[in-house]
């Protein structure tokens, strides 16, 4: 995580192509790809449905400490417990106490859904015991922004001052948004460029078909996907579909320099998250930093400052799909093997490339505004966002068989897309059940999801 100890404090910056390397030196042989998933999730009491706090018999610090029981080791800031790591996992907060697993590096989509299962296991045994419950939103379908509690990290203060300076939508974006989100490996430049390209131009189906947040303070907020639309509206320096991807000689460079021109927010220092919010990593570089004069960065400030980049597919050292709300049980397992069968076979690949390449900007654009409201309609070209689903769901599925990476019970990872699959077919994702519900069986009232969409 941001801030923790590691051998790259010591290594000083001293050009670009040490960021260039970074980046590349996170090529892989085939063999060595994993998958990530990192998954957030709304907390409320059980009582009152109310949000979370970080102290109490029934707040966050209650329930890190719980999860303790299982061999999570806790990471400190200060003297307040913010993180639990075990066997290469890590259990974050996002500022308002959004709860995400980021799991471990795994090999097969049956390893990432077992880890799923057996992480909200043991959230559902401890949060039960402290009277907290769990759903998977995109968006907090009735608290307000001063409803929240901010947790006790440095760097989100620093954000929460600077956001407004930015967009209308920023501090949405910290309070009350979750995402299911899956990091993916490649071997080479040639191949991170095709799987960035491949994957930023089909986020915007991703959002269409993971759309789960049609609530804002108690109501209909007009969308499928707010969580989506609240991005449009946060900070136009590190959001968005960065066009520069789907241009000649995009590379690792190419991303560096993008990078180094989004203004900093933070650098750790001693334990301290200093301020350094709209400041250039360029100047720090080149030991002009104000009120840093003379120092440069180390490796450790280019991954912190990385991890402030919030474009629609993102690059470290391996690509972070980023388009998908917050999602139920089954749809995080899902966004798994959606990407993997998409990025993870060469004639999968191919022809998920195939399908995008001809777009032009103004499609990509077009579709990330549109989307976020119309969902699986949105007009594409002749039909509509529903009509490709259909399209890639067989291309991720014939990837996915052509892994061949077995269950015990010898299935494949492509029952993972069931869920999609039907999507796909009706047209009914989660945003448009939960509306059908709140006009019907709910009459109006969008507390019961608390109750049918719990963990």
């Amino acid at each position: 995580m941001a801030g923790a100890p590691n051998k790259n404090d010591s290594i000083i910056i001293e050009s670009k192509d040490q960021l260039v390397g970074y980046l590349e030196s996170g090529c892989k042989p085939k063999e060595d790809w994993r998958i990530g998933t990192e998954h957030e999730k709304l907390g409320f009491r059980l009582d009152t449905r109310d949000p979370l706090t970080y102290e109490g018999a029934g707040g966050i610090h209650a329930l890190l400490t719980g999860l303790q029981r299982f061999g999570w080791q806790p990471v400190f800031e200060k003297e307040n417990v913010i993180a639990l790591e075990m066997d290469g996992a890590s259990i974050t907060l996002e500022p308002a106490g959004q709860f995400e697993l980021s799991g471990a590096m795994l090999e097969t989509v049956h390893q990432t859904c077992n880890e799923v299962n057996a992480h909200l296991a043991q959230i559902r045994e401890v949060s039960e015991e402290i009277g907290v419950g769990f759903i998977g939103l995109g968006f907090t379908p009735h608290w307000r922004r001063e409803d929240v509690h901010v947790m006790p990290k440095g760097r989100y203060d620093i954000m929460r001052a600077y956001m407004p300076t930015k967009g209308d939508h920023g501090l949405d974006m910290m309070l009350r948004t979750c995402t299911v989100q899956v990091n993916l490996d490649f071997s080479s430049e040639a191949d991170m460029v095709q799987k960035f390209r491949t994957s930023l131009a089909l986020q915007p189906l991703a959002t269409a078909l993971f759309a789960n947040s049609p609530f804002a303070e108690g109501k209909p907020n007009g969308f499928l996907s707010y969580r989506s639309e609240i991005w449009k509206d946060t900070d136009p320096d590190r959001c968005g579909t960065i066009p520069f991807v789907f241009e000649d000689g995009f590379g690792f460079e190419r991303y560096v320099d993008y990078a180094l021109d989004v203004p900093m927010y933070f650098l750790y220092r001693d334990g301290i998250y200093k301020d350094v919010s709209g400041l250039s990593f360029r100047d720090l570089m080149d030991g002009k930093l104000p009120g840093y004069e003379g120092e440069l960065p180390t490796m450790t400030d280019w991954e912190n400052h990385l991890t402030t980049l919030f474009p629609e597919v993102r690059m470290k050292r391996f690509l972070e799909m980023r388009g998908a709300d917050g999602a139920p049980w089954k749809g995080i397992c899902a966004l798994s093997a959606f990407w993997v069968g998409l990025m993870y076979d060469q004639q999968a690949l191919d022809a998920a490339w195939d399908l995008v390449k001809d777009w032009s900007q103004e499609t990509y654009e077009q579709l990330r505004f549109d989307v976020t409201k119309h969902g699986l309609e949105t007009p594409l070209g002749d039909g509509t966002l529903q009509d490709l689903a259909k399209e890639v769901l067989e291309v991720s599925a014939m990837g996915l068989r052509n892994r061949n990476r077995l269950d015990a019970g010898g299935s494949d990872e492509s029952g993972f897309l069931s869920t999609l699959n039907a999507f796909a077919q009706t047209g009914r994702t989660s945003a448009v059940q939960l509306l059908e519900a709140y006009n019907t069986r709910w009459n109006g009232s969008v507390m019961p999801v608390y109750d049918e969409y719990a963990y």
